[in-house]
C-alpha cells in the first residue's frame, strides 16, 4: 500500500469508515445541542461540542497548510476547545457538524493531492492528528454514554 493510501485510509477510518472502533461521524451523529453542551457534574471535563471545536480547528489548520493557504487563526491548545460558541441551539450545533464534515473534506483533498516527497515529511503530522481525532471520538462516545444517549446496540 502505497504512503498516500495508508494516510487515506487513516484518516476514512478515524472519520467515519467503522473499523473495530466507531468513527467520529458516528460519535456525533443524532446528538442534540443540549446533548453536546452536556458535562458530567462535578467533573473536570470538555463537552462533546468543546472536543468537536478542538478537532475541526487542527484539521482546518492542516488543510490550510496543506494548500498552501494563510491561516492567521492561531489558537493555543486550550483556546480551540472555544472554536465556536456552544449556544443551545440545534441549529448551530448542525453548522459545527457540517463544519467538521468540511474540515474532513478539505483534508481528505488535500492529502490526496500531496507529492510523494511532501508526504514523506508531513506523513508523523498528518498521522498525529489522525490518531488525535480517533482519540477524542473515544472521549466523545465516553460522554455519550455518561448521558445515556450513545446506542445501546453498540
Amino acid at each position: 500500500m502505497k504512503q498516500r493510501d495508508l494516510l487515506l485510509y487513516v484518516l476514512d477510518s478515524a472519520y467515519d469508515k467503522e473499523s473495530w472502533y466507531a468513527p467520529f461521524k458516528d460519535a456525533v451523529a443524532g446528538l442534540t445541542a443540549e446533548q453536546a453542551i452536556w458535562k458530567p457534574s462535578g467533573k473536570a471535563a470538555k463537552s462533546i461540542w468543546e472536543n468537536v471545536n478542538h478537532l475541526m480547528y487542527y484539521k482546518e489548520r492542516m488543510a490550510a497548510t496543506l494548500e498552501g493557504r494563510d491561516w492567521n487563526h492561531h489558537l493555543d491548545g486550550d483556546e480551540t476547545f472555544a472554536l465556536t460558541d456552544q449556544k443551545e441551539s440545534d441549529e448551530e450545533w448542525e453548522k459545527v457538524v457540517e463544519r467538521a464534515e468540511n474540515a474532513q473534506q478539505q483534508l481528505r483533498q488535500a492529502v490526496s493531492t500531496l507529492s510523494e516527497s511532501d508526504i514523506e515529511s508531513l506523513e508523523r503530522k498528518l498521522l498525529d492528528i489522525f490518531m488525535h481525532e480517533a482519540y477524542h471520538t473515544g472521549q466523545i462516545i465516553q460522554l455519550r454514554k455518561m448521558q445515556g444517549s450513545w446506542p445501546s446496540q453498540r
